[in-house]
């Protein structure tokens, strides 16, 4: 039968509920305002409460910030596309001499995210044609990077830039957060015969949405395993923490992503007899797009996973612990799906979260791990597994200073469509004192997926099997 409760055995915290006082005191007990479980006897000891209250605090630190992040996000975004909108640095001192300045439009076809002045290219590989082994890989990353961008934007690009058929971008509800947080796209190629699902990812400047990164609530299920709760959320679980097959639409009409998505798909496959699907995704939004097909299996959706290709993942923190590692291989095995996640030198992303009970939140599936150097290769899990790693802290500082300088040497190497605008280099020198935040920009998994080697088979490998010593 179909898993619709994922209630059973469940880890919820909620920051916003989170005192002072309450948050020292959980260091020493589990019973707390701001943690909901049906028996905290089975939990951790000290290690996970200390784990929990390091996820709390981070939490209430981006909630507090919050503000003035999404204020200064807009601030840049803003310079940034004002300096587009008036025909360049020198026109818009012009315009603003004659009180002439053309003010940006937010939802209009030429304003870009701040990502999208990181990573200018909003045209395919030219070299990459439909049969290479690579294709797939490389429509999938340009499709994760252009969710971050308004729907106008969204839609040029598709149908005059990549020669597709637009079918929609939506803006879904969490119940949780009360607010439309989720977005994803949908095309379809009609060269390859291909629809594509790409859901959007972690906005650098929205705080909430770093919160679901590191939240490290999880739903259990018999027989399953644990998956992140945070996760769950964004997808489209229900407010009783359910997760049905089918919902009865709502009086005032509200999208829950992985139930809109999956009825478009049955409308698009139904319509194109022979095509087949990929879904894809960066960051958070390569979380979402595992966990959708994820729920597709637990609901038994056959029909679905028997026209789908693969899930391609960027920089995709991880999503449940082994047990549902170990499930979710042998479904994907059954029903000949490719699962890739790519990880992108040292970005700190697919390296968290961390659940205090001496394992990590793995992944399943081959891992396509790129280094600086842009030499891909498949390995079972990313090389320096946590990153807080005191043995990493120098060779990622080097490496962050190796790629500052290496921005400006690669387009003299392989050509001007690598060439790195004021931004990237400005984020790439940010990773200098961070390391690990600008290897997640969406930019170096496209070098990679157009760089980088792939090989023609990968095999989805059982987590059980690998090292528990993380």
């Amino acid at each position: 039968m179909p898993v619709e409760e994922f209630s059973g055995h469940y880890l919820e915290l909620k920051p916003k509920d989170a005192s002072v006082f309450s948050l020292f005191r959980m260091l020493f007990s589990w019973e707390s305002s701001f943690i909901k479980s049906p028996n905290t006897s089975l939990l951790g000891g000290f290690e996970h409460r200390f784990i929990v209250f390091l996820s709390i605090v981070v939490q209430k630190l981006l909630l507090l910030l919050q503000q003035p992040l999404a204020f200064l996000g807009t601030t840049i975004e803003l310079v940034l596309n004002f300096r587009t909108a008036n025909g360049g640095l020198l026109r818009l001192l012009f315009n603003l001499l004659r009180g002439k300045i053309i003010w940006p439009d937010t939802t209009s076809e030429n304003y870009k995210s701040i990502l999208a002045y990181c990573d200018k290219r909003v045209y395919l590989d030219k070299n990459i044609k439909v049969g290479d082994s690579r294709y797939d890989f490389a429509l999938a990353i340009m499709a994760a990077k252009l969710t971050y961008e308004n729907e106008a934007f969204v839609q040029k690009v598709i149908t005059e830039n990549f020669k597709m058929e637009f079918i929609g971008f939506y803006n879904c509800w969490n119940a949780f957060q009360k607010k439309y947080s989720t977005q994803a796209i949908l095309f379809h190629d009609p060269t390859a015969d291909l629809i594509v699902v790409a859901f959007r990812g972690t906005e650098p400047f929205n705080a909430e949405m770093w919160c679901t990164d590191i939240d490290i609530s999880w739903h259990s299920i018999e027989g399953v395993g644990k998956i992140h709760g945070g996760f769950l959320k964004a997808l489209g679980m229900q407010e009783d923490r359910r997760m049905p097959k089918e919902i009865e639409p709502s009086s005032d009409k509200k999208m829950y992503a992985y139930y809109t998505i999956k009825q478009k798909l049955r409308e698009l496959l139904n319509k194109h007899k022979k095509a087949k699907f990929v879904v894809a995704g960066h960051s958070l939004g390569g979380a979402l797009a595992i966990l959708f097909v994820s729920v597709l299996v637990l609901h038994d959706e056959a029909a679905l996973l028997q026209r789908m290709d693969a899930v391609y993942t960027f920089g995709q923190p991880r999503v449940g612990d082994m047990q549902f590692g170990a499930f979710m291989m042998s479904k994907l095995n059954e029903f000949d799906i490719r699962y890739l996640r790519c990880c992108y030198c040292n970005d700190l992303v697919p390296r968290v979260p961390y659940d205090g009970q001496g394992l990590y939140f793995k992944h399943f599936g081959a891992c396509l791990y790129y280094n600086s150097f842009y030499k891909g290769k498949i390995m079972w899990e990313e090389p320096n597994k946590n990153y807080f790693s005191l043995l990493w802290a120098i060779p990622m500082s080097l490496n962050a200073v190796w790629e500052l300088i290496r921005g400006f040497f690669l387009p003299i190497l392989k050509g001007s469509v690598y060439k790195e605008g004021l931004v990237q280099k400005l984020s790439r020198a940010s990773g200098i004192l961070l390391p690990g935040i600008a290897a997640h920009c969406p930019g170096d998994y496209v070098n990679s997926s157009r760089l980088g080697a792939m090989p023609t088979f990968i095999p989805i490998k059982d987590p059980t099997s690998a090292s528990k010593q993380d």
